[in-house]
């Protein structure tokens, strides 16, 4: 059995829209936001006390990326995933990493500098430049979306999971009025597919069965 550590709408929502996506047997463990301030027993099992922690055997990843590779590529060949003989496997590996590396990373220094640092540690210079730095790369997304639904291979892919997180995660701090009309579209297109839907309403009905707040991640305030 899979099992998934999971905050509301943290980075590990990628590898639970994931499971959902690909319809697999798992356990979802919630935890308050951040966990390492507010579970400190979860420090036991994963020492960085960070979400996600993804747990299927011998195998503990920590990566929300990463997980949605493993997991696309082990449960879904052909499917989710993309081969290595497809002419799409290099675009597929890059969006399924930017998705992260380059659209999420900056959003996490907007978020902290304006929401998650006290009052007197903010930072407005640092999170108007990488709010910009954030528009500014999702071009590439504007562009890949000017001809097609989908990011790569002429479907969708694990790669619009790690993409469509950024996105919602743009949504949750007010940068969604800055998105092309491609990429609202596309965003919309995302949180239509069932299984996103079904992540979300599980995610809220497991933080109340487990005691957890139903907030937000992007939405806490620890710093007010």
């Amino acid at each position: 059995m899979i099992t998934l550590h999971h905050c509301v709408s943290a980075r590990s929502f990628r590898p639970l829209w994931l499971l959902e996506e690909l319809g697999l047997p798992y356990s979802l463990r919630m935890l308050p936001f951040p966990p390492r301030a507010l579970a400190r027993q979860f420090l036991q099992d994963n020492p960085l006390g960070t979400v996600p922690l993804l747990v299927d055997g011998e195998t503990r990843m920590t990566e929300s990326a990463a997980m949605c590779q493993y997991l696309a590529a082990r449960h879904s060949p052909g499917g989710l995933d993309v081969a290595v003989a497809d002419p799409a496997y290099g675009a597929y590996l890059n969006w399924l990493h930017m998705g992260e590396a380059t659209l999420t990373f900056p959003q996490t220094l907007v978020l902290r500098y304006s929401h998650f640092e006290t009052v007197e540690r903010r930072q407005p210079q640092v999170v108007e430049d990488y709010s910009r730095w954030f528009l500014a790369r999702l071009r590439a997304v504007d562009t890949a979306l000017q001809q097609q639904d989908f990011l790569c291979a002429g479907r969708f892919t694990a790669a619009d999971v790690s993409v469509g997180y950024a996105l919602l995660l743009a949504e949750h701090l007010g940068l969604q009025p800055q998105f092309t009309d491609a990429v609202r579209r596309y965003a919309l297109r995302l949180q239509q597919r069932p299984a996103y839907q079904r992540a979300l309403q599980l995610q809220h009905q497991s933080a109340l069965d487990q005691g957890v707040p139903t907030i937000a991640s992007p939405d806490v305030r620890p710093g007010a």
